[in-house]
C-alpha cells in the first residue's frame, strides 16, 4: 500500500492510496483500507508517477570489435536508479541473417536485464525473406521496426528499401522508426574533413550538419506517407526538422517524434577544446546551437514532440580513444538512461517550460501509447503494471561521473545540478530502489508482447 501522495498521470492528479497485490496496481483511490497489507509506504509530500519508459536505449551494442559499456543489467540497474522501469532496445542483424533469429538472439542477451523490456527490429537490407520475416517479428510481438537512413555501408538503406519496408510494416500493423540523416551527403563531408587534415571532434558536428537531418525527415515523412505506415522520428536534434513534422501531423499523418536531454540542455561549445574533454560528446545527429534547444523544448511544449528517450549508448574513454587521429572512428554515443527524469523534472517541469502532466507524458505515457504498451505500462490504475516513482522533490543533487550507476568512466551530464530524485522505485510490485538505494529485492525483468492495432497509438 502506497497512502498519501499525489498522484500524477498524464491527464490528471490527486491526493491518494495505491494498493498493489501480485504485481499489479489493484485500486487507487482516497481512504483505500490498510488493513492485511504487508507493507506500508507514506508518500506524503511526495509524487508518485508511472514508472519511464524510454524508448531508445542501446544495450550491449557491438561496435568495431568492442561494445557499448552496459550491458542489460548494469544498464537496468542504471535506468531503475532513475526511474525508468521499461526499457526498449534494438536487434540489428548481421547482413545475411534472419530478422526472426537475430530477435532470438537478442532477447537471450537480454536475459539479465532487471527492467521489463522490449525491442525495435532493424531491417539492414532487403532480401527474398525480409518481408516474411517483419510479419514473424510482428507475430512475435514486436510492433515496431526501426531504419537508419545513414551508415549505408553497414546498416542503412537506400529509398528504395526503406520505401519496401514501410509498406510491408504498415500493412502489418507496424510502425516504422527511423534515423533520419542523408548517410551519403555526410560521408562526403567526413571523408572531405579527413583528407584536409582535419580529424578532431570539432568536425564532428561540421560533418553532420542540421541541414542533412531536416533534408532526411522530409524524405522519410514523404516516404511514409506513399506507403501509409505510421513513421516516429528518433532522436530530433535540429529546428528546421521540426517544421517538417509539424506540417506533417497538421494534414493528419500519423507521425511521431522524439528528442533527447542531451539535445535539450547541452550544445556545439562542447566540441571545442581537447580530446579528452570533447570525445564523450561525439554522438549522431551532434550536439546543435542554443537556438536548437530552445525550439526542441518548445516542440516538447506544443506537442510536436511526442516522446523524450535517450538514446543510451555508453562508452568508456579507452573505446572513445580510437579516434583521437581521426574523429570518424569514435564510437557514438553517450549514457543518460538514469537521469532522464530528474533532468525532465528540473529543466522542464521547474522552469514551467512544461506542466507536471506533460511531463509524464513525455517520460512514459505517451511512448507506452506509441508503441503498444498502453494502459499496462505508462499509467497508474487497476490493473496496469506496479510500476511506480515515488519522486521526492526536494533532495538537490549534482550528477557526477563518480556516483552515477551506469557502466562508464565518462557522463555528459557530471557536474550539472537536479532537483529531487526517485525515494522509491517499484518494478513489477516490488521495491527496488528505497530511500535512493537499490534494494536486494530484483528479478530479472521480463520480455513484452506489443501490439499497436487500436486505440493505443493515438497521442
Amino acid at each position: 500500500m502506497i497512502k498519501n501522495g499525489t498522484i500524477i498521470t498524464a491527464s490528471a492528479n490527486e491526493t491518494g492510496d495505491i494498493l498493489i497485490e501480485g504485481g499489479l496496481i489493484t485500486a487507487t483511490g482516497s481512504s483505500i483500507p490498510a488493513e492485511g497489507a504487508d507493507r506500508v509506504i507514506d508518500a506524503e509530500g511526495m509524487y508518485i508517477l508511472p514508472g519511464g519508459v524510454d524508448p531508445h536505449v542501446h544495450m550491449h551494442l557491438p561496435v568495431a570489435g568492442s561494445f557499448s559499456s552496459d550491458d542489460f543489467n548494469t544498464g537496468s540497474r542504471a535506468a531503475l536508479s532513475g526511474g525508468t522501469t521499461t526499457l526498449i532496445d534494438f536487434v540489428t542483424p548481421a547482413r545475411g541473417e534472419s530478422l526472426v533469429a537475430a530477435l532470438e538472439k537478442r532477447k537471450r542477451e537480454a536475459g539479465n536485464s532487471i527492467c521489463d523490456y522490449a525491442f525495435h527490429v532493424s531491417p539492414v537490407e532487403w532480401r527474398s525473406t525480409t518481408a516474411d520475416e517483419i510479419r514473424q517479428c510482428v507475430s512475435m510481438g514486436v510492433s515496431s521496426f526501426k531504419v537508419y537512413m545513414a551508415y549505408k555501408d553497414t546498416v542503412g538503406l537506400g529509398d528504395d528499401d526503406l520505401l519496401r519496408v514501410m509498406d510491408t510494416v504498415g500493412k502489418a500493423c507496424g510502425l516504422v522508426t527511423v534515423h533520419c540523416e542523408m548517410g551519403d551527403d555526410i560521408e562526403h563531408k567526413r571523408n572531405s574533413f579527413i583528407a584536409e587534415n582535419k580529424r578532431s571532434p570539432e568536425y564532428h558536428p561540421l560533418s553532420r550538419p542540421s541541414s542533412l537531418e531536416a533534408a532526411a525527415v522530409k524524405r522519410a515523412i514523404d516516404l511514409a506517407e506513399r506507403a501509409g505506415c505510421p513513421l516516429y522520428i528518433v532522436h530530433v536534434s535540429a529546428r528546421e526538422s521540426l517544421e517538417h513534422i509539424r506540417n506533417a501531423k497538421s494534414l493528419g499523418q500519423k507521425v511521431y517524434a522524439e528528442t533527447c536531454p542531451q539535445y535539450l540542455l547541452l550544445d556545439d561549445s562542447k566540441y571545442l577544446g581537447d580530446f579528452e574533454h570533447t570525445a564523450p560528446y561525439v554522438i549522431s545527429p551532434p550536439l546543435r546551437k542554443t537556438e536548437d534547444c530552445k525550439a526542441l523544448w518548445l516542440a516538447l511544449s506544443d506537442g510536436t514532440i511526442d516522446t523524450v528517450g535517450t538514446d543510451h549508448c555508453p562508452f568508456m574513454m579507452s573505446d572513445k580513444r580510437a579516434g583521437i587521429n581521426d574523429f570518424r572512428k569514435i564510437p557514438g554515443g553517450a549514457g543518460g538512461v538514469e537521469h532522464r527524469l530528474a533532468l525532465l523534472y528540473t529543466y522542464g517541469y521547474l522552469t514551467k517550460r512544461l506542466n507536471i502532466n506533460q511531463m509524464v507524458n513525455l517520460f512514459t505515457a505517451s511512448p507506452a501509447k506509441i508503441f503498444g504498451l498502453y494502459p499496462r505500462k505508462g499509467q497508474i490504475m487497476a490493473g496496469a503494471d506496479a510500476d511506480l516513482v515515488i519522486w521526492n522533490p526536494e533532495p538537490e543533487n549534482i550528477i557526477s561521473v563518480k556516483t552515477h550507476n551506469q557502466n562508464c568512466d565518462t557522463n555528459i551530464y557530471d557536474g550539472i545540478t537536479v532537483k529531487g530524485n526517485p525515494d522509491y522505485v517499484i518494478a513489477r510490485g516490488r521495491v527496488v530502489v528505497e530511500h535512493g538505494k537499490m534494494t536486494g529485492d530484483i528479478e530479472n525483468g521480463r520480455y513484452l508482447f506489443r501490439t499497436i492495432c487500436g486505440p493505443q497509438v493515438e497521442t
